[in-house]
This record gives structure tokens, C-alpha cells and sequence, in this order.
């Protein structure tokens, strides 16, 4: 009887907060936190998006305002421009990788592609691409070309 005793089975736990830092996430599931925030620091940006528009577009004025801002910096130098440039910087990596999620999901439910290796596969892409593109698009906005 006890050789026919079966071998216990595995226990499943939920992760702790303590062992978020050690736990090694996927690059999907990367990319599926990211997006989440992503979206989040859009919305939240949503006022400075408001205002980088409305004072670029008014009138010559403004628009030279919009620009000394990031330049100089505003209330006589106590937020610097790099912080202006920083924010501007989130945003543009918040938009390109929502973009660039949001394609691979589009791609995946179009295809019906949910294999393991296609998921990773993508995920590397999308990071790969959105993290690229920011990289590039901060070069042109603090000044390097």
C-alpha cells in the first residue's frame, strides 16, 4: 500500500512584496507592466501635453516662451530647462512604447500568434524598439545632433 502512495503535489504561492526583487519576470510580462505605466504617465502628463501645445500654436510670443522654457528654464531659474527637457523625455518614451505595445497586441490578436517563443520574441522587439526610439528622439531633444 505504501508503494502505491503518491508524490505530494507542488504548493503554489503568491509572491511576496519582498520577493519582487528577486523574482525574474519575463520580457512579456515586462512589457505588459510597462504599457500599464506607460499609459498611466500619459494620462498624468496630460496637462503639460495641454500646455506645450496651447503656447506653441497661439501666437510668436508664446511659442518663444514655449521654447525659453525648455531652454533656460522658467519662474528666473528656479525649474531648469533639462527638467522641462526630462518630462518631455518621459513622455516621449511613455508614447512610443504605448505605440509600439499596443501594435503587438494588434499583431498577436490578428494573427492569433500566442506561442511562448513568438511572445518573447515580440516583446524583445518592443522593447528593443521603443527603448531605440527614445534613445534617438532624446538625442534630438537635448541637443546631441
Amino acid at each position: 500500500m505504501a508503494d502505491n502512495a503518491k508524490s505530494p503535489r507542488p504548493v503554489y504561492r503568491n509572491i511576496h512584496v519582498t520577493d519582487i526583487v528577486s523574482y525574474r519576470l519575463p520580457p512579456a510580462g515586462i512589457v505588459s507592466i510597462l504599457h500599464r505605466i506607460s499609459g498611466v504617465v500619459m494620462f498624468l502628463l496630460l496637462p503639460f501635453i495641454f500646455w506645450m501645445f496651447d503656447t506653441s500654436v497661439t501666437s510668436e510670443i508664446s511659442y518663444d516662451q514655449f521654447t525659453s522654457v525648455f531652454t533656460a528654464g522658467c519662474a528666473d531659474g528656479a525649474v531648469p530647462g533639462w527638467f522641462f527637457k526630462l518630462i518631455a523625455l518621459g513622455l516621449i518614451w511613455a508614447y512610443l512604447h504605448h505605440f509600439t505595445a499596443g501594435v503587438r497586441h494588434l499583431i498577436m490578436d490578428a494573427t492569433h500568434s500566442v506561442s511562448k517563443e513568438q511572445g518573447h520574441n515580440s516583446a524583445v522587439a518592443t522593447l528593443v524598439i521603443s527603448i531605440g526610439l527614445t534613445a534617438v528622439l532624446g538625442a534630438k531633444l537635448f541637443g546631441l545632433f
